[in-house]
């Protein structure tokens, strides 16, 4: 099967420029000017542009959290991104106690087989570091894994020492692994935790007194040190505030190999949107938790000067009305006390067309660092590089069709995604995609869904890269 895009401006983490892209076999195989359509479905993209496929490298599908599980699955999930012109994500599977990495990433296999509709890969977090554990890491390549996650919070939960991060950033060196960390100090949260329920502080707002921004910094700054001791490759997920992020480029002033990641949702939910009377503030519980507007002006000028890298999600919906209308529980758990609420915001849809809008639309990034901060560097810190992450020959054939003058409101009414509440409804956007492309094949056209389950591909990966 040969596809033909024609009169498209072509736009990568480098370039810009019109250009014909020729398909086949899934594969890009010729980008030039008027290039012939004999034999090829033609598909006009005059006035759009065409932009690698979003990838997002931190996502929670079908995940157990808290006593439930998250709204979406890995059909409903991936399914709102690719209407969102996601076209690869990696999820996180998770050890389970007295268990091995391997039979974490099998459990999440057998979590994603029937369902996928994109593409898509995993993480494995180590919750269960015994020695076994450890020395497992070498192996995780076998699995065409190349991400490891530690925490440094969820004390009694997730959360390693930092002996058990020293060895596993150790072992990962050796194996090319990248180690990510969830970097906050989780003895310092359990402490604070601790005392803010003893004294009856139970309101969502009380969640931000749990996590100050100067332990999402010692935590973030211990891990550099030790990823500068141990010559491993480290990957902060959710960056959330400038005491994180000036470490980060500290960091990388002095040549360590480190990168750091942020989400969507640091740059437009904050303390006072949790702060709100009442319960309607735990929509926004996650860890880190969101922060302030000169945090999110921080963020944006750390995506500009390349302090960070790449913008993730963090998807990991649970309903704000849970447990009514055969929703499964949600938000309301953490009714009696904000340390119930199950952590997570949704976004996995909304991260392209919001940060397209106000990135690129607003002056603050450049198409092709848009590009680079959602698709590109993604793929390479992921190990994707060059199959996905760029539009060029040999190249997987996954584009997006963007209409930079769409306009679209968002809301939880029109989203696809399998939750209750939108962390940016209402706001009115423009640019957007009209049709995402994985492999070569259709996905979404428009308003409508042409795949069926089981579409989606699992990527091995290997040779990640610190850019």
């Amino acid at each position: 099967m040969k596809t033909l895009i024609k009169n498209g401006t072509v736009i990568t983490a480098s370039d810009t420029y019109k250009a014909d892209v020729l398909i086949e076999d899934e594969k890009i195989v010729l980008i030039g000017i008027n290039l012939p359509a004999e034999g090829a479905e033609v598909i006009d993209a005059e006035g759009l542009l065409l932009m690698p496929g979003g990838i997002d490298a931190h996502t929670h599908l079908d995940m157990p959290f808290g006593g439930t599980t998250t709204a979406d699955d890995f059909y409903t999930g991936q399914r709102a991104a690719a209407f969102g012109g996601t076209t690869t994500h990696v999820d996180f599977a998770l050890q389970q106690k007295g268990k091995t990495l391997k039979h974490g990433v099998e459990m999440w296999q057998a979590k994603a087989k029937g369902k996928t509709v994109i593409d898509y890969g995993f993480h494995i977090a180590i919750t269960d570091p015994t020695e076994e554990s450890i020395n497992e890491i070498s192996s995780l390549g076998e699995l065409g894994v190349s991400s490891l996650k530690v925490f440094q919070a969820y004390k009694g939960a997730f959360m390693v020492d930092d002996t058990a991060l020293f060895k596993a950033m150790e072992k990962a060196r050796d194996a090319d692994i990248l180690l990510m960390t969830h970097s906050e100090n989780g003895d310092a949260i359990a402490l604070l935790t601790e005392k803010l329920v003893s004294e009856g502080k139970l309101a969502p707002k009380y969640h931000l007194d749990a996590h100050p921004r100067e332990i999402e910094g010692s935590a973030t700054a211990r891990a550099i040190a030790m990823a500068a001791v141990t010559g491993a490759k480290l990957y902060v997920v959710h960056m959330s505030c400038s005491d994180s992020i000036e470490q980060m480029a500290m960091g990388r002033a002095k040549g360590y190999n480190v990168m750091g990641e942020t989400c969507t949702q640091y740059m437009f939910k904050f303390e006072d949107d949790m702060k709100v009377p009442g319960f309607e503030g735990a929509k926004w519980a996650c860890g880190p938790p969101v922060r302030t507007p000169d945090d999110a002006e921080y963020i944006w000028e750390s995506l500009r000067d390349t302090t960070l890298q790449t913008v993730a999600t963090d998807h990991c919906s649970f309903n704000y009305e849970g447990g009514v209308n055969g929703k499964g529980p949600g938000k309301e758990l953490g009714k009696e006390g904000w340390h119930k609420i199950p952590n997570g915001i949704p976004g996995i849809e909304d991260r392209m067309p919001v940060m397209y809008h106000n990135g690129v639309n607003a002056g603050r990034i450049s198409l092709n660092r848009f590009v680079a901060i959602t698709s590109t560097n993604v793929a390479r810190a992921m190990g994707m590089y060059p199959r996905k992450g760029t539009i060029a020959a040999g190249s997987d054939a996954d584009i997006v069709l963007w209409d930079p003058k769409k306009k679209h409101t968002i809301s939880a009414k029109t989203h696809h995604m399998n939750v209750d509440y939108n962390a940016y409804e209402g706001m009115e956007i423009t640019g957007k995609p009209v049709r995402t492309i994985i492999r070569g094949t259709t996905v979404v056209d428009g308003d409508k869904f042409c795949v069926e389950k089981g579409f989606g591909k699992f990527i091995k990966r290997k040779g990640p890269q610190i850019v």
